[in-house]
């Protein structure tokens, strides 16, 4: 039995993700172990990310980095024209790649921390920065000198225009 802290910390991460039809959000989730991915783990990782654009979500920008990844996406409407949900769509995303990356390495488990960061963003402005902050990413870890010349970088030609 934990103490009470314990317990209101376990709520706080249980409380539901506030969307807002047609906002993108910004997210961020880490690799559950240490160590880095591969570069063939860093391949399939990507490419599941970018599965589900413009069939769950609008994908702005994505970088996988060595051990975790940003997305910038915008959830598109269920058949009853609710945005999908967040938890939903990143079950579905970390599950797959996980098996993914499990079945090149020949192991099992878990291979994501189970919470997410996420953060709705506000404005056109903060697109733009979020949108430069992921292709800066390699660039302020020190694994290229362009974001150019790093693999693992996506970002939406449409964005590219902003």
């Amino acid at each position: 039995m934990g103490s009470p802290l314990d317990r209101n910390y376990a709520y706080r991460r249980r409380l539901p993700h506030c969307q807002k039809h047609g906002t993108p959000v910004f997210i961020t989730f880490r690799k559950a172990l240490p160590g880095s991915f591969s570069r063939p783990m860093r391949d399939v990782i990507l490419n599941h990310c970018l599965h589900d654009h413009r069939k769950k979500y609008v994908l702005n920008a994505v970088v996988v980095m060595p051990d975790h990844v940003h997305l910038l996406l915008t959830p598109l409407p269920d058949k009853d024209g609710w945005p999908l949900s967040l938890p939903a769509i990143l079950k579905s995303l970390k599950g797959t790649s996980a098996r993914s990356v499990n079945k090149l390495a020949g192991s099992t488990g878990p291979v994501w921390q189970d919470e997410s960061f996420d953060h709705v963003l506000r404005s056109d402005d903060s697109l733009t920065q979020k949108i430069e902050y992921i292709r800066q990413n390699p660039v302020r870890r020190g694994l290229v000198s362009s974001p150019e010349d790093y693999p693992w970088l996506w970002i939406d030609p449409v964005c590219t225009s902003l």
